[in-house]
């Protein structure tokens, strides 16, 4: 994650500086992602009988990770050239054993469907005609609802998120997980970062068959951090083939979106003229995105700007892009990463009003004390929010001297048709 660090000579003096305060935030990251709880939970359980109170969220997942050959991991966080589809269910425990937001983890296995999320079935779908029998038997009304996990995450990670999501939101869809090939290893940011390239074809191959399907009439994507990279480039790269965004893919929702502001600009044009109506989710505090401004140079991320700002504000009121800001909402996560699943009233908000692509009012959004919002074609805020940048966590912990920068905004690219292709003859 750091080597960059050691070949640039001229750099030493940033590593006394630096090196513990990274430490200190990928520890943090550690903790806060996946300690405490068993490992290997994928092997399912057969129940004897139906669990009072319980309800199962069945998923079909694609991966381009590589078999574990372990059935309590299934998938590791290596690559592979394949695409594997594999149908798998998620016991919920009842809502009177949980708090909403949150992910059961169990702390010994087998895990305890009374409290506990347990896998009930894991079937390995071993043809696209198995693929279309699976979504035709879980349709929910023609609606997709694909997600995109982040940095750091586990196969199993990102079953259990999704399960949480889609039991808390709410959402009237048939849940997608597209998983790629994260070493979940807060060290290995470089490498999950090329593994989101290694697997834009197969995303898009995914999204054009869900796309393709006659049943399937809409289509929304819900990415999170590193995960809204893959997902924009997947986009792009559709759009650059296609000329254009398939039309089912109506609602794109990015949660603290992990992308450079300049490059976010150039993959939104080169989309083309019909894009799906996009949503992100950005806080200010987001410790995990300070990070990675910091070793991308301190170039700012998109996921960390405050939309009530100028420039962001218009420019994202004339893109049509609605911009919500979680800075002052409160979770249990250290990081400020995960606000958008962990916060009740917005997961819900995914749920009942994104996911379906309805427009948003100011009585959507004052679900708490200090949410704000741009709503695409008309600005405006929502409770009493402060417009506060929090300083980046190498700041806080070493308080260095950075050398002033000129501020990023999202280009005038937001507003920029895409040339003219040329035409081979």
């Amino acid at each position: 994650m750091f080597e960059w660090v050691g070949f640039q000579g001229s750099l030493q003096h940033v590593r006394a500086r630096g090196e513990r305060a990274i430490f200190v935030v990928a520890a943090l990251a550690l903790l806060a992602g996946c300690g405490g709880h068993a490992k290997g939970v994928m092997a399912p359980v057969t129940l004897t009988a139906p669990v009072p109170g319980t309800s199962t969220v069945d998923m079909l997942v694609a991966t381009t990770r590589q078999p574990s050959g372990d059935p309590a991991t299934l998938f590791s966080g290596e690559r592979d050239a394949n695409t594997f589809l594999t149908d798998v269910a998620v016991s919920i425990p009842p809502d009177t054993a949980r708090k909403a937001g949150t992910v059961q983890w169990p702390r010994k296995l087998p895990p305890d469907p009374k409290k506990d999320f347990t896998v009930t079935r894991v079937r390995e779908l071993t043809s696209l005609d198995e693929a279309k029998s699976w979504f035709q038997q879980h349709d929910v009304g023609g609606q997709a609802f694909v997600f995109v996990h982040g940095f750091n995450n586990r196969y199993e990670d990102s079953v259990y998120r999704l399960a949480q999501i889609i039991h808390d939101s709410d959402v009237q869809a048939t849940p997608v997980l597209f998983t790629w090939p994260s070493r979940a290893n807060v060290f290995d940011y470089n490498y999950d970062k090329e593994s989101t390239n290694y697997s834009r074809s197969a995303l898009e191959d995914i999204l054009k068959k869900l796309a393709d399907a006659p049943k399937v009439k809409g289509i929304t994507i819900l990415a999170h951090s590193m995960g809204t990279w893959l997902t924009m480039e997947t986009l792009r790269q559709m759009g650059i083939r296609d000329g254009n965004v398939p039309s089912k893919i109506e609602n794109v929702i990015l949660a603290s979106p992990d992308i450079d502001l300049d490059v976010f600009a150039k993959q939104f044009v080169e989309m083309g003229q019909k894009r799906p109506k996009f949503t992100i989710f950005v806080s200010q505090d987001d410790r995990a995105l300070a990070l990675s401004s910091f070793i991308s140079g301190d170039v700012s991320r998109l996921g960390a700007i405050d939309p009530s700002a100028e420039p962001y504000r218009t420019q994202l009121e004339r893109a049509g892009i609605t911009a919500i800001d979680l800075t002052k909402v409160k979770t249990e996560d250290g990081l400020h990463h995960g606000k958008f699943a962990e916060s009740p009233q917005i997961v819900q908000l995914i749920g009942t009003r994104l996911a379906t692509g309805q427009t948003l009012t100011d009585s959507d959004i004052s679900v708490g004390t200090g949410i704000a919002a741009v709503v695409a074609g008309t600005a405006r805020n929502v409770g009493n929010v402060a417009a506060v940048t929090v300083s980046a966590p190498v700041s806080i912990l070493e308080n260095p001297q950075p050398t002033p920068k000129k501020k990023k905004v999202v280009g005038e690219t937001l507003a920029t048709d895409m040339p003219t292709p040329v035409k081979i003859k």
